[in-house]
């Protein structure tokens, strides 16, 4: 294991990954070729409300393996949000074209924990991440379009959606920087810059919506009134992305 990946983390973090790293070695053995830490885990940023996000590169997936983790991930499920991904090596090119954002998002903000780095020779077709991402961002638009009518009356639930909103228009923002050749630091600039270029109010309203979106994700919680329409920005601000997605090719 690489310990030097573990060094920014929360304790309860590094020990659920540790212990489930080990019991994916266990359980995989030479199949396991590499377990990769992406998102903001990664970036050295996780929040309350984010998920830590692990991939398994495997040269085999049998069902006595996936029988035999399933606790462990079901642990880490429960601790720390664990979310893991069984991508079979011979499956790493067809995966990240037909998830070119995702993808794309992994080879900005990743830490191999172990076993050599899958992606050092990675490639993503320009014209398979811009399909993508227009689609990604329409199925946000769509998806917060039925989150806002149908969780309207508990603001709480509306915060939640705000607060998961944040990594996938991350990404879909970096995205959209690289494609258009000045690619950001990081998602999160990347959100920044297009949300002040963007938001119809200008860049002071971009400011403060994205700082709601930053509490939403620390607090869980946004102030009474606030959830509704902080959503309904994003969902516009989903769309101007999209439009502007539209005009490249």
């Amino acid at each position: 294991m690489n310990s030097e990946a573990f060094q920014d983390l929360p304790s309860n973090v590094v020990r659920i990954l540790t212990e489930f790293s080990a019991a994916a070695r266990q359980t995989f053995g030479e199949d396991l070729r590499a377990i990769v830490l992406y998102g903001s885990a990664a970036e050295g940023r996780l929040r309350p409300t984010s998920d830590v996000n692990l991939l398994l590169v495997l040269t085999c997936f049998t069902e006595p393996q996936a029988v035999q983790l399933r606790e462990p991930l079901r642990v880490g499920q429960t601790a720390i949000r664990l979310t893991v991904m069984f991508l079979l090596e011979t499956e790493i090119a067809a995966a990240a074209e037909a998830f070119a954002v995702k993808f794309a998002d992994i080879l900005q903000r990743r830490r191999v924990l172990l076993g050599t780095d899958p992606f050092a020779q990675l490639a993503i077709p320009r014209a398979a991440e811009l399909l993508r991402l227009k689609q990604a961002l329409l199925n946000l638009t769509l998806r917060w379009r039925e989150a806002f009518i149908a969780r309207g009356l508990r603001e709480e639930q509306l915060a939640t959606v705000v607060a998961e909103a944040a990594g996938p228009l991350r990404a879909c923002a970096a995205a959209l920087l690289e494609l258009e050749g000045k690619p950001a630091a990081s998602p999160r600039v990347a959100l920044e810059q297009l949300a002040a270029d963007l938001h119809p109010q200008g860049a002071a309203a971009a400011q403060q919506l994205l700082a709601q979106l930053t509490e939403a994700r620390q607090e869980r919680i946004l102030s009474p009134g606030q959830s509704g329409p902080a959503l309904f920005q994003l969902l516009e601000l989903a769309r101007a992305l999209q439009q502007r997605a539209s005009a490249l090719s």
